[in-house]
């Protein structure tokens, strides 16, 4: 019955909640209860100031970059070392300067900043790289405005994105209670700007004042429209034109100031008698926006056009969304304001079109019903049957009262400390495991290990550990396995999640078949494509492969966060020398890795690739690791190294 599935949920998630809030009381840790928001909207509001370097467990952890920080996403590992004291490191980045002129203004919106900037830089552009904006221009962007920019720079594959410490910094830390730190960022702020005479890598400028909306998709977050072309895009292309859903919110747009924009254009279709042709989905980031929302009166305007406000969380970004308008594999456009728009990311239907824009352009093609309409020159038709335009939005930066913080949803440590309190983990539990170490390098070489799957194309993070309902699991590192590779392209038969089982000649699951090795003792190796492992952190996706018994994974490129991921759980992430060796790679081959007992940065190591007709080819693999992360490989993990190190 439902109220007995409702008590399993809620039974169920109160495991996980219990484990993270006794945790943190026994090592010291504040924990931020279910429906406190978005942790990086969390972070900018209290944690963030100008000059901080911060490290968080998330790709988008740069959203702080809004408030002049340097905040950078890692793996969980990398975290467990800070926290343990143990020196984080990271390759020197180059640094992108992107300079701003002119003046945000009209429809045009901090969001549109970053989506032509990654229409410039792809989503590989900005790997190895910090992204320095700067200029004249940047005064004309709010303090959260800035911070939706460096949180899609994850997108384009950056270490982080910052901003210079200003005026609009200073006020949103007044008003978030930070006053004592706005005098402090004032005293020293001839730190906080770029040096006089800087020199960037390279440079992008961009006139704010030419600057138009723009909405990048669909699959992918660099493939960038400016709104008045998109329709005649979409028409050439046989994307559909009618949008089923506008979802707006999640950590890239959920300020204060982009809840009242929206709210903006909301209440002029009232105000005209319309309401919203698609459904409507609006996420607060944190507790805090939520009750300030609701209070100054936006919820209300955003809930009367149609809209349904969600809890404050992440939802449909990250595929928690129970999506029941369209049936799996039914061809559809959703627009968002969210970061990601990857294939299936947001409902798990492959053939759903995901297009990412600014909260007030997806609010206005909610109401309009179709991708090609443009509020720039488009025009509505009211209820009486008048023709009417709406106006660009107009709304506050932050509240003209303080922000109502809502609930008190933070747990602070106890103040005695915790050494007498105990971590609480279920035996039971289908949503908490605690973790094996991983097995150490037997001091050879890899010998004839099975290809599982040779990736063809783009093989982000969701492609390699699915989210949505599967994020239940992110605590049982065996559950969660069961997600391993599911959404990548099988190279052989063009299939997801279907791939010829070696030893029985079968077809089956990708997470089945790496399972059915492991149990026969067969290592093996996955083989992809450029940019391997984009998008999200998820430590998972390389945790998944480790648990079930991978030992490298050889691609073209890699993305950075998730190739110091592998190499903390002892995998080898190499790639090729030459990317044209990726096509003599065939899907049942056996590959042998060669050079491991005199393993060194900088030194390649050789690949030997066994055919199944009998013949075999070599090639060189590059690697990046350097000394320390070469004994985390020979320990079996970094945390099997730390161990030995105690």
């Amino acid at each position: 019955s439902a109220p007995h599935c409702y008590f399993l949920l809620t039974h169920l998630q109160k495991q996980v909640y219990n484990f993270l809030a006794s945790a943190g009381a026994k090592y010291g840790v504040g924990f931020w209860k279910p429906g406190s928001g978005i942790i990086h909207q969390i972070i900018l509001e209290n944690y963030a100031y100008p000059g901080v370097l911060l490290i968080g467990t998330d790709s988008h952890t740069p959203n702080g970059g809004g408030l002049g920080s340097v905040c950078i996403g890692v793996g969980g590992a990398d975290a467990v070392d800070v926290m343990a004291g143990i020196p984080w490191e990271l390759k020197c980045p180059n640094v992108i300067g992107v300079k701003l002129t002119g003046k945000l203004s009209g429809w045009t919106s901090p969001k549109d900043v970053i989506l032509k900037v990654a229409g410039i830089l792809t989503v590989k552009g900005g790997t190895g790289a910090i992204v320095e904006y700067h200029g004249p221009g940047v005064d004309s962007i709010s303090c959260t405005g800035m911070a939706t920019i460096c949180n899609m720079g994850a997108e384009i594959g950056a270490t982080t994105s910052v901003f210079p410490y200003n005026h609009r910094m200073k006020t949103y830390l007044e008003k978030t209670g930070r006053g004592e730190i706005a005098a402090l960022a004032d005293e020293y702020a001839d730190l906080l700007v770029p040096d006089q005479g800087c020199q960037y890598d390279s440079v992008i400028e961009i006139n704010l004042d030419e600057l138009k909306p723009h909405i990048n998709g669909p699959f992918t977050p660099d493939l960038a429209h400016p709104i008045s072309d998109i329709g005649t895009t979409a028409v050439k292309n046989g994307w559909p034109l009618e949008v089923k859903v506008g979802l707006i919110g999640s950590c890239t747009n959920s300020s204060y100031e982009d809840m009242g924009r929206s709210a903006s254009v909301a209440k002029q279709a009232l105000d005209k008698g319309l309401k919203c042709k698609a459904a409507f989905t609006i996420t607060p980031g944190s507790e805090q926006i939520r009750a300030t929302i609701e209070r100054d009166g936006y919820a209300k305007i955003l809930n009367d056009v149609g809209g349904m406000v969600l809890a404050n969380a992440c939802g449909p970004c990250i595929g928690q969304w129970d999506r029941r308008d369209v049936k799996k594999g039914e061809k559809n456009t959703i627009v968002t304001s969210y970061n990601r728009n990857f294939t299936a990311r947001n409902d798990a239907n492959p053939a759903t079109h995901a297009f990412v824009a600014s909260p007030e352009i997806v609010t206005a093609l909610a109401i309009a019903g179709t991708l090609d309409f443009n509020p720039e020159v488009d025009y509505l038709i009211a209820a009486n049957g008048e023709k009417f335009k709406l106006e660009p939005p107009n709304a506050d930066e932050l509240p003209k009262k303080d922000f109502d913080p809502g609930q008190d949803t933070y747990q602070h440590p106890p103040a005695e400390g915790g050494a007498k309190l105990k971590v609480e983990v279920s035996p039971t539990s289908t949503r908490l495991q605690l973790l094996d170490p991983f097995d150490k390098w037997n001091g050879g070489d890899l010998e004839d290990m099975q290809v599982l799957i040779k990736v063809k194309g783009k093989c982000t993070t969701d492609h390699i550990s699915a989210a949505g309902p599967w994020l239940k699991f992110r605590g049982h590192l065996d559950n969660i396995s069961n997600n391993m590779l599911i959404g990548a392209v099988n190279i052989e038969n063009d299939g997801i999640n279907k791939i010829k089982n070696q030893l029985t000649g079968e077809y089956g699951g990708v997470p089945d078949v790496a399972r059915h090795y492991k149990a026969n003792g067969l290592s093996w190796v996955v083989v992809g494509d450029d940019n391997y492992g984009e998008g999200s952190s998820r430590e998972h996706a390389a945790l998944e492969p480790r648990h079930l018994g991978g030992r490298a994974i050889i691609v073209k490129s890699f993305a950075r966060i998730h190739e110091t991921n592998l190499k903390k759980q002892g995998l080898l992430p190499l790639t090729f020398q030459d990317p044209a060796d990726y096509d003599k790679i065939r899907p049942d081959d056996k590959i042998s890795i060669k050079g491991l007992k005199t393993f060194a940065p900088g030194k390649p190591l050789l690949a030997v690739v066994k055919h199944s007709d009998g013949t075999k080819v070599e090639f060189q693999l590059n690697h990046t690791f350097n000394e320390t992360q070469i004994e985390w490989f020979q320990a079996g993990s970094a945390l099997n190294r730390m161990k030995e190190l105690q």
